[in-house]
């Protein structure tokens, strides 16, 4: 049974001053009419249904995600009392997934990633899901193709191939931090490196044990999760969350666990977490500028001007 957990508690800095603390990046409509979070969910709703969609948040952004995201059960609604990134995160919310499906598989999407190709990211998904099914201590994640010398992204080197129903998927080497622009260069030139998307599959139960096997002092602080009543869950959460291990999933599992797998992607994937990013997106004029709303531009090239608000001065 596949659940989805989207990550959404990230404040999106880099866009400021358009994305603000108070409402970050992934509930702004950046591309297109949807917000980028309502995208995430309507990319996987036709695989997975609403009722088995989890989505990880912090407190201050429950009313945004209520807002934007209505069908979202309020069960699924995970908060995290504070940011402590992603394996507290993944943790927690792979602890309460559990709760309600026992037997459950995950896939872990970030908020505000963009993906063209959302029928074959699905069919992808699908196959990834099958794979757990009867490699069920593995981990899976998906490596996007590397089309830039991206220095903006890690990576991922992949070694042996194996074949699972039809399609390839790769034993991963190693994680590598975002290189310099003469290492990204060499990576684009070599087909064993691949972009790292923050998309994940694996078992609930199996993440679960990873972190009890690498990060220790994570899972002691929240796996009371597992017995307490329903009443007290959010008590415990707030009262034990700030004891789990501030660090990232890369860092506190994939880099050493023996079951890391990758699937190369061509999905059309972007991290939508610069204003670079956003402008390879959107229609320029002769100048070369990006007007999104009630904006102008005099004498100018180059720019991207944003404004959501009215153009009348008098309102």
């Amino acid at each position: 049974m596949l659940c989805a957990l989207i990550m959404a508690g990230g404040k999106g800095t880099r866009f400021w001053p358009l994305s603000t603390e108070e409402k970050p990046k992934q509930f702004l409509n950046l591309i297109g009419e949807d917000t980028m979070i309502q995208m995430t969910v309507n990319r996987i709703k036709p695989i997975v249904p609403i009722e088995r969609i989890f989505v990880c948040t912090g407190a201050k952004y429950i009313n945004l995600v209520k807002e934007q995201l209505p069908e979202i059960l309020e069960k699924n609604i995970i908060i995290e009392p504070e940011g402590r990134n992603t394996a507290p995160g993944i943790a927690l919310s792979a602890f309460i997934i559990k709760r309600y499906f026992k037997d459950a598989n995950m896939i872990v999407m970030p908020s505000d990633h963009l993906i063209n190709n959302e029928e074959k990211f699905r069919n992808i998904v699908k196959r990834a899901n099958r794979f757990l099914e009867i490699n069920k201590q593995a981990i899976i994640t998906l490596g996007m193709k590397t089309h830039r010398p991206e220095t903006g992204y890690g990576y991922i080197k992949y070694t042996n191939i194996l074949k699972s129903n039809g399609f390839d998927i790769f034993k991963v080497d190693k994680f590598v931090e975002k290189p310099d622009e003469e290492k990204a260069k060499k990576y684009l030139q070599d087909s064993s490196y691949l972009w790292n998307g923050g998309i994940f599959l694996w078992k609930a139960s199996n993440i679960i044990n990873e972190i009890k096997k690498y990060s220790v002092k994570t899972y002691e602080a929240i796996h009371g999760i597992e017995v307490v009543e329903d009443s007290f869950l959010q008590q415990l959460i707030n009262n034990k969350y700030h004891e789990t291990e501030a660090i990232s999933i890369d860092y506190a599992v994939l880099e050493k666990s023996c079951n890391v797998y990758v699937i190369p992607s061509e999905i059309g994937w972007d991290d939508i977490g610069t204003w670079k990013s956003v402008e390879r997106y959107k229609k320029k004029d002769i100048n070369d500028n990006i007007l999104d709303g009630n904006a102008r531009v005099i004498d100018s090239k180059s720019n991207i001007a944003f404004n959501n608000g009215s153009h009348d001065r008098n309102r």
